[in-house]
């Protein structure tokens, strides 16, 4: 769908709509109006969580979890500034979202907003942080994910073990 709507309007402007999405310049509602193409055009259907007319507003954040997922397969330079504004969204998996671009395109300039994220209460969310901090962190990010050597999760855990792998190599130095 992201290929499909990027051939047909241009990455620069699916990539535009994804980051007016997440800053609120286009509402979740207004997502959802017949005057706007964008929903559409990002997720293949009008109404993508199929929901009765008109929109519950408790379910506008999905907007801004597509417009996300989105830039896993679109991207401009611009949108970190956009990722930097929801890195903190009421929405967990919009947090999630941010985690998972920071780590997929190596976002060294968003792993400080995410440290709060390895406390979230989801385990899913606590994971994505860490692999973002293996990913894309620094030597002095390493201390942030250390106690969760010992989380509940057995997938935190093990993205911890992998993230603390991934970092040392990347900054080819052992993290103690």
């Amino acid at each position: 769908m992201v290929q499909a709507a990027c051939a047909q309007y241009g990455e620069d402007v699916v990539v535009g709509w994804c980051i007016a999405l997440l800053t609120g310049e286009i509402s979740g509602e207004d997502a959802f109006g017949p005057d706007l193409p964008k929903l559409v055009a990002l997720t293949g259907q009008a109404n993508p969580g199929g929901w009765q007319q008109p929109v519950d507003p408790v379910n506008y954040y999905w907007v801004r979890v597509w417009a996300a997922r989105v830039l896993m397969y679109a991207w401009r330079d611009e949108a970190v500034d956009a990722l930097r504004v929801v890195a903190d969204d009421p929405a967990w998996r919009v947090r999630e979202h941010v985690a998972r671009i920071t780590a997929q395109r190596e976002l060294g300039e968003l792993v400080d907003q995410l440290i709060p994220m390895l406390d979230h209460e989801l385990p899913r969310v606590r994971a994505a942080a860490v692999r973002a901090v293996g990913a894309a962190g620094e030597y002095e990010h390493a201390e942030a994910i250390e106690p969760l050597r010992d989380d509940p999760d057995p997938t935190v855990r093990a993205a911890v073990e992998k993230a603390e792998e991934k970092l040392a190599a990347r900054l080819d130095r052992p993290l103690t």
